[in-house]
């Protein structure tokens, strides 16, 4: 089963992010139990290494949430009320920046031959879109070449992709992306992951690997966002 996730992009409130992290293996933790169908959860901060400088970063931080249910309509939602307790208790900034969006997967990890069997200390983040009447093609694109790009490039060592559920978890608000791509990250000089990952990308890299062209299919309406692991992973069980 390929699975659901849900993501939380949101910023603490002023002050509060020391509570916000107790918070988070705390009470929130022990609410997670309930949740029917979740399987893990791993909250993640900003890194202050992002792939493409020049885009804004509006989330401090992103908790992402994985579920195996063989009914989301019903288990997704019961999300709402444990991320309810931690706005009531005047955790989430609410600025109006807060965004939680539900994607139905394609498939588990695909893994690269790099992967270890240990939690991804950064996670990168697409929030994106495929070019109109090209679906077909994109997929192709990301299924037989760019996911193996991406995941034999240092550092780089899992990915999954989903699309837009039509079950969401409340408050409800646009979402810019259709498609979310997560990258699974296992390195401890993100600087130089990067570095080598727009190196193989633009042709550059001085270990000579360069990937193939970039899909026209994959439209360039998306965002991008590197997030470093702060707490978790764990089982809801563990609260």
């Amino acid at each position: 089963m390929a699975g659901q996730v849900t993501i939380h992009l949101h910023n603490a409130a002023a002050g509060k992010d020391e509570a916000l992290a107790d918070a988070f293996i705390g009470d929130h933790l022990r609410a997670l139990a309930g949740v029917p169908g979740l399987r893990q959860v791993q909250r993640f901060a900003c890194s202050a290494d992002q792939l493409l400088r020049e885009i804004a970063q509006p989330w401090r931080y992103v908790t992402i949430y994985e579920f195996q249910s063989p009914r989301p309509a019903i288990d997704v939602p019961a999300l709402a009320p444990p991320l309810a307790d931690l706005r009531d208790a005047g955790l989430i900034e609410q600025d109006g920046t807060e965004r939680i969006f539900s994607y139905d997967m394609y498939s588990d990890w695909k893994t690269g031959p790099a992967f270890k069997a240990a939690p991804f200390t950064h996670m990168m983040m697409l929030l994106a879109n495929f070019t109109p009447g090209r679906e077909a093609e994109y997929h192709r694109w990301y299924d037989e070449q760019h996911s193996v790009e991406v995941t034999s490039s240092p550092g780089y060592v899992a990915m999954k992709r989903g699309r837009l559920s039509p079950t969401q978890v409340p408050p409800y608000n646009y979402c810019p992306g259709d498609q979310l791509i997560l990258a699974g990250i296992q390195t401890d000089d993100m600087d130089a992951s990067l570095e080598e990952f727009r190196g193989r990308a633009f042709g550059r890299s001085p270990s000579g690997v360069a990937w193939g062209p970039r899909s026209t299919a994959a439209s360039i309406a998306r965002t991008v966002h590197i997030f470093k692991s702060v707490q978790g992973p764990f089982q809801p069980s563990d609260g």
